[in-house]
């Protein structure tokens, strides 16, 4: 437990991509009402309604998402295959909970004003969970998106009442990035607030006392692998670290998707990808369809669990097409590409460990946000993304091939 000081937030955010009304408490055990110990940090915990069946506002809906079994992935693969369904969080991700701990703890240590401005650089999901709740606390929300993410998540954001700022795609050592925008702007604002949610460990520290505590309590402990692409690393740095505090033998692997630098940082410790050195290029690094994950730098957030992590795997865009759609047709369930990635790696893993063992990843994000890529059939001919299975190997022909 030195590795971390840990803090509790209870919180919640509400919108229109509010789809679930999951029963979710930050901070606080599962059967009773006495809240986890802080410590010293001097973390942030807000209070219970002492009534279970009410939440104390919208930041109390966050958290204790559902999880499922992927029946049809779990029969491919011959292992037992768990999601934790994130994309049911009221904002539509798993961004919820990082987002409501960044403004805890910008609150308690006096650096979130009354009435101020949260600034962040965010490809869209922190920037709706961030965009819910500087409507539920009083705050304004400025984002600042690079332009070529996808235009539903910028019609979202605009919705929500968020100041939306498209900037270049270029490389993190460029002025203009999104993420060096949103924090000059932020200096420059005498009531700005930098939310900066790759550096701030408020990130891993909200995914390691609350989503990876819910995976322990949810398996009942039987966990033998968690797979999980990484952005700002915040999800599988917290996650990881609290299963192997649990249990020192659970599997922790990165799935990472092309041009991302991560995969050759976890197993040649180089912080590197041949598609792009970020130290010479000013540009923005590979294209994929994935949006959101892999990065061409190691943040803190990733830094912090990086010895947890015990393996990484490298994804395709064919094979994240693939099992969107996959799992779309045999589960039902409609995610987008950072969740179908997830699941790629979960087949992966389960090549690696052999049949018979339980694999846990999460579904943080939801399908609708990806239409204009992911599920958008002329998209995908352009870019040459024939799906391949990434189950059985073999390529999905076109319906008209088929016909």
């Amino acid at each position: 437990m030195k590795d971390w000081l840990l803090l509790v937030g209870g919180g919640v955010v509400l919108g229109a991509v509010g789809v679930s009304l999951t029963l979710s408490i930050l901070g606080w055990e599962r059967n009773n009402n006495k809240k986890v110990s802080n410590g010293d940090d001097g973390g942030a915990v807000m209070k219970k309604d002492d009534d279970d069946n009410v939440r104390n506002g919208v930041e109390e809906l966050i958290g204790r998402t559902p999880m499922v079994k992927l029946r049809a992935l779990s029969r491919a693969t011959g292992c037992t295959v768990y999601a934790k369904c994130e994309m049911l969080n009221p904002g539509g991700s798993s961004k919820d909970r990082v987002a409501l701990n960044i403004i805890l703890e910008g609150e308690k240590q006096g650096l979130l004003k009354p009435g101020g401005t949260i600034y962040e650089g965010t490809a869209g999901s922190t920037g709706i969970s961030l965009a819910l709740l500087a409507n539920a606390r009083g705050y304004k929300c400025v984002i600042i998106m690079a332009d070529d993410m996808a235009m539903e998540k910028e019609m979202m954001l605009t919705t929500l009442g968020a100041d939306v700022r498209r900037v270049k795609a270029v490389s993190i050592v460029h002025r203009e990035h999104y993420c060096n925008v949103a924090k000059r702007l932020a200096e420059e604002d005498p009531m700005g607030f930098y939310a900066n949610q790759f550096e701030n460990l408020a990130n891993a520290r909200a995914h390691y006392e609350t989503t990876g505590r819910e995976i322990w309590e949810q398996t009942g402990g039987d966990v033998d692998g968690f797979v999980m692409a990484a952005g700002t690393g915040g999800t599988i740095s917290g996650v990881g670290q609290f299963l192997r505090h649990k249990n020192n033998n659970v599997r922790v692997c990165l799935i990472d998707p092309p041009g991302s630098s991560l995969f050759h940082k976890v197993v040649s410790g180089v912080t590197y990808t041949h598609q792009q050195s970020e130290k010479a290029l000013l540009r923005n690094r590979y294209d994929t369809i994935t949006e959101g994950i892999g990065i061409d730098r190691l943040t803190r957030n990733f830094d912090v669990g990086l010895k947890y992590i015990s393996d990484a795997f490298q994804g395709t865009d064919i094979e994240a097409v693939y099992m969107a759609h996959y799992l779309l047709k045999h589960e039902g369930i409609f995610v987008g590409s950072s969740s179908a990635m997830n699941c790629v790696g979960v087949v992966k893993l389960a090549r690696k460990l052999g049949k018979g063992h339980t694999i846990v990843t999460c579904l943080c994000d939801q399908g609708h946000r990806s239409m204009s890529k992911l599920y958008n059939d002329d998209f995908l001919r352009k870019w040459g993304l024939v799906p391949t299975n990434p189950i059985e190997g073999k390529e999905k022909k076109e319906e008209k091939e088929e016909k």
